[in-house]
């Protein structure tokens, strides 16, 4: 069976995209901008119907005054007849001619006076002219406007060589026709029949319905050009304010992919307040954070080679020394320190692999509340079920339930208490305390852990949450510890967006003091992941 294609609609938006593509966002501005003034040049299918209105009216002007005409023609006596036809014809400048019943031309105002037009010929016409006439039929043509008849004088001046007075004298009402002159004026011809059997025809050139409807669009263009030059300069001020700095932050940003982080400077833009400034600093941030993470990285990736070659040495050692030994207690003992060397390297590989991952698992978990005083309590009965080294004392000041309440994620929090209380059990004198304490400050949650050790002095307080920096207790066996618990407590409580350090015990006596500072959790909608 031949496989079913995909529908008309899903095609579209491929080709929708393909054709965006193409285009820059300065000709898209210019297009969406333009396309806008597109629809203003629709004016000029006003000015065909505005047209069409003024000659409707001048054909129904021209029929109505032309039947006064044949009245009092009817009601005069018939040698005024002609000083009528006379005197209508200087007041309208219209052509006035009468035909007799055998349709022969009787009366023609043109012979009476001086002629009140000129049929002119487009090649008498000055160039200017030329450029209307081409401007009228390229209009016409957009607006598909209805081209009317062109005006001819008949050879014979009979009446059945006019079709409005041959449909006037059959009707017996007026007739009026529209036609266009050599010169693409209008001429406004009408028709009416006369009681005595004669007929009127009355012709004019109305050019003034030419000159309106060209000022008109005149005035329409001289708006559409204005308009448009407007829109365009525009644009270009738009695009140039968006498409620049686009452009310099892209080539930045190719720059960082293309491995030159420390060589590229993301240009901040701290001129502009709008949405690009804000996506420039982003981008500054970003990079400046990538190129941090970049240098964490090579750091890391030296300790790690550094602290995993002591241990090698140390085994690739013992295990040569164990083939020219015979001695039963020393390959016993060679033996002892090989073993010691693996668990030594499968501690640090462990604590490794956890630190590398801290960052992408925070990022990608979904954190709950959870009430740090019900959990700390249940790690400090639990930790006591399994007996304390050295007879130490565990003392929790819990506070009430639902106080100090966080967002976060259980199993990660639960690793960075167990290692401070760890770490204060371990630099606790026989039969010391530790202390544990819970309370709510300033929007905040503060865990603090303090022992009656020796403390730490102020220049290691910072030292000692790098990685694989150690400061362990007098007597502890060396290597039992990777130095990777705190910097691991530290990103776990920096990615809670949280604080962590160390200090003084507040009652001056000997000893460390662990805070941890977790912003208290805030009414969310369920299902929100942390940033």
């Amino acid at each position: 069976m031949a496989p079913a294609t995909d529908s008309p609609k899903n095609d579209c938006a491929p080709l929708t995209v393909r054709w965006s593509g193409r285009l820059s966002l300065t000709p898209r501005i210019l297009a969406v901008n333009v396309f806008a003034l597109a629809l203003l040049a629709g004016g000029f299918f006003y000015l065909d119907s505005y047209r069409t209105r003024i000659v409707d009216d001048r054909l129904e002007q021209s029929a109505r005054e032309l039947k006064l005409l044949a009245i009092g023609l009817e009601n005069a006596p018939a040698d005024r007849h002609n000083a009528l036809i006379a005197a209508y014809s200087r007041q309208t400048g219209d052509r006035v001619r009468r035909y007799g019943a055998n349709g022969a031309l009787i009366a023609d105002s043109f012979t009476m006076d001086a002629p009140r037009y000129r049929l002119r010929s487009p090649s008498e016409e000055e160039w200017q002219r030329h450029v209307a006439r081409f401007l009228d039929k390229a209009v016409d043509k957009i607006v598909s406007a209805n081209r009317p008849p062109d005006f001819e004088e008949p050879t014979v001046d009979h009446a059945d060589a006019w079709p409005e007075v041959a449909v006037a004298r059959k009707s017996g009402h007026p007739q009026a026709l529209n036609r266009y002159a050599p010169d693409r004026t209008f001429m406004i011809s009408a028709a009416v029949p006369v009681r005595d059997g004669s007929s009127l025809l009355a012709t004019e050139n109305a050019r003034d319905i030419t000159r309106i409807v060209r000022a008109e669009r005149l005035r329409l263009g001289m708006v559409l050009a204005v308009a448009v030059l407007a829109s365009v300069l525009l644009s270009l001020f738009l695009a140039r304010t968006i498409v620049r700095p686009l452009q310099r932050l892209a080539r930045a940003a190719v720059r960082v992919r293309l491995g030159r982080a420390r060589e590229v400077t993301v240009p901040r833009l701290p001129e502009r307040r709008d949405e690009i400034g804000m996506l420039a600093r982003a981008l500054s941030d970003m990079s400046l954070a990538l190129r941090q993470r970049i240098d964490a990285t090579d750091a890391f990736a030296a300790d790690v080679s550094h602290e995993l070659k002591n241990p090698i040495a140390s085994l690739r050692s013992a295990l040569d020394a164990l083939d020219r030994v015979d001695r039963p207690d020393l390959r016993e003992q060679l033996m002892a320190i090989a073993q010691d060397d693996v668990r030594r390297l499968d501690r640090l590989v462990t604590d490794i692999a956890e630190a590398s991952r801290v960052d992408a698992e925070l990022s990608r978990t979904r954190f709950e509340p959870i009430d740090l005083g019900l959990l700390i309590e249940k790690m400090v009965i639990a930790r006591e079920a399994r007996g304390v080294p050295r007879s130490v004392r565990l003392a929790f000041a819990r506070p009430r339930k639902d106080v100090a309440v966080v967002l976060g994620e259980e199993g990660r929090l639960i690793r960075v208490l167990d290692n401070l209380i760890d770490n204060a059990i371990s630099f606790s004198p026989e039969a010391g305390l530790v202390q544990i304490i819970a309370t709510v400050a300033d929007d905040q949650v503060m865990v603090s852990v303090e022992d009656e050790g020796p403390g730490v002095p102020p220049s290691e307080r910072e030292h000692i949450f790098r990685r694989f920096h150690s400061v362990r207790p007098e007597g502890e066996t060396f290597g039992k510890h990777s130095g990777l618990g705190l910097a691991i407590a530290r990103s776990i409580v920096e990615g809670h967006q949280g604080r962590i350090a160390i200090g003084d015990r507040e009652d001056a006596q000997n000893g460390a003091r662990f805070v941890v500072r977790l912003p208290m959790a805030v009414e969310r909608d369920p299902g929100i992941v942390s940033e």
